[in-house]
This record gives C-alpha cells, structure tokens and sequence, in this order.
C-alpha cells in the first residue's frame, strides 16, 4: 500500500480575510479606477487624477470609501471564495488528482455570480464614496461609512437600489472568478509539473499575476458598465442596453476606460489575495489525506 501524500485545503472563509487584506494595500488604484470610469468628456490621466486627490482632499482622500471596499470583501469574495474552495474540494477525485479545468471554470463562475449578487450593496456604496471625491461639495453623498451609505440608500432610494447594477455586478463577478481563481488553480497546476516550480511564494506570485492579467482582460466592458450604472442617479439608467449604446457612441476603447488602473490594482490584488490565501491554507488550513491506492 502507498501512503497518499497529505496536502492542507483552505477553510470556506480563508479567501474573504485574504482579499480583504489585499484591499488595504490596493485601495487607492481601485478608487482612482473608479474616477477614471465615471470620466465623460475629457478624458484626466490617473497621475493627473492622483494629484488632483492629494491636492483637494490629501493622502487620507485616496482612501475613501475603505470601509465599503472592506465590506465589499467580506460579502463578495468570502461567499465567491467560499464556494469555490467547498465545491472544489467535494468535487475533486478522491485519488487526489485536480478537477478538469471545465468543471473548475463552472464552480468558479457560480461562486463569482453568487459573491456578486451578495456583495452588490457594499460594492453600490463603494463605488459612490469613492467617486464623490471628484464631485462638487454640494453634490457629494458624504455617506460616513458603509453601513451609513447602506442606510442611506435604503431609506431616500428604496431597499430595491441596494441591489442596482446586480445584473453587471453578477456577470462581472463571474468572469473575474473565473479568470482568477480558476486559472490561478490553471496556471499554478502547470507550473508545478516543471522541475523549475514548487509550492513556494514564486510560484503563487507567477500564477497570480498572469490570472490578474486575464481577468483583467475579460471584466473590463462589464466593469465599466457597472460603475456607470451604480453612479447614476435614479432613472438615468433605464435600460443595460441603453447603457451599452451611450457607452458605445463614445467609441470601442469607451468600455475599456480605466484599463490600465484596473491591470495595476488588480494585479497586485490578485497576487496579494493569493500570497494570503496560501499563507492561510499552509498555516492554517485543514489537512486532507488522498485515499490510499494500491499497488500492484
């Protein structure tokens, strides 16, 4: 008889602690992303943009809105995260072989479309502190945190607001779970069958950052449309594909506005996410024992 290799798995809540971990560190590029998106007109470089938040409201400006950002993570990614982990591991085979990439891509976007719809509320008030910095003072929401933000858009805009953009959220949510998590699993599975990678920091920041570029890629439309449609006032938006034509008559790269912020606060996001994560799992995480097989 072999022994099976004993190999420690992630607990369902080790993915929201991690991201939000990250989102301290990367919240000032996800706020400038924001203003970036919400842009009409002329467009402001996000080095011309950062100055402007320094000069108006100082260092503390480029962290509005952090605590939605923190409520965002542990809504949205600790029930993405979480059902990803719990459903890889009851799905995978019992030998200790990986899920196919196909059936990893598809509890991937049902975890991402899930933390979407469950993260909409934070992601709303999230979006609206970050961007009421650029505004006039007397546009300004002022909410004073997350859950006076949710307050506030429950009781002047209705319960039903708390969940606008979910459609966008949703769809964003799936394919950035899927270009993340389950091309991380992709990309770090390879690595590992080489002789030049093992299970060390390398090869979690090498497997992180080509899954940050690529979920990058396929969210940008999608996270454009979203953040125009959480900013709106009440009836501005009145349908998605309304949205998609006024974004469109500003031309194609209209829907990948803010790329390039996006790629540098999601890049280290996604690395330092995963960095937590496998830190968590390695430490702390729960050991599982493939089932022994025979041999002959």
């Amino acid at each position: 008889m072999e022994k099976g290799k004993e190999v420690k798995v992630s607990l369902w809540y080790f993915g929201g602690l991690a991201s939000a971990g990250a989102a301290c560190v990367t919240h000032p590029l996800d706020l400038l992303k924001v203003q970036m998106q919400t842009q009409k007109g002329k467009n402001i470089s996000m080095f011309q943009l950062t100055r402007i938040v320094l000069k108006n409201q100082g260092i503390m400006g480029l962290y509005n809105g952090i605590s939605a950002s923190l409520l965002r993570q542990l809504t949205y990614s600790t029930a993405r995260f979480g059902i990803y982990e719990v459903s890889k591991q009851q799905f995978a085979p019992k030998d200790g072989s990986g899920l196919p990439f196909y059936m990893s891509a598809f509890l991937a976007g049902l975890g991402g479309f899930a933390g979407g719809f469950v993260g909409n509320p934070a992601d709303l008030v999230n979006v609206r502190m970050q961007n009421d910095v650029k505004l006039p003072p007397e546009q300004r929401r002022n909410y004073k945190n997350a859950i006076h933000g949710l307050y506030r858009v429950a009781t002047q805009e209705g319960i039903l607001r708390l969940w606008a953009g979910a459609s966008m959220t949703c769809s964003r949510a799936t394919l950035m779970t899927i270009g993340q998590l389950s091309f991380y699993d992709l990309i770090k599975g390879t690595l590992l069958t080489t002789p030049y990678f093992g299970d060390n920091v390398v090869t979690h920041i090498t497997s992180s950052c080509l899954a940050g570029g690529i979920a990058t890629t396929l969210t940008q439309p999608v996270d454009v449309l979203k953040t125009r449609a959480m900013n709106a006032k009440p009836g501005e938006v009145k349908s998605i594909f309304k949205l998609i034509k006024n974004t469109a008559k500003e031309g194609p790269l209209a829907f990948f506005k803010g790329y390039i912020p996006a790629f540098v606060r999601l890049a280290p996001h996604t690395v330092l996410t995963f960095v937590f994560l496998e830190q968590l799992r390695m430490n702390f995480g729960i050991v599982k024992k493939p089932k022994i097989i025979p041999v002959d």
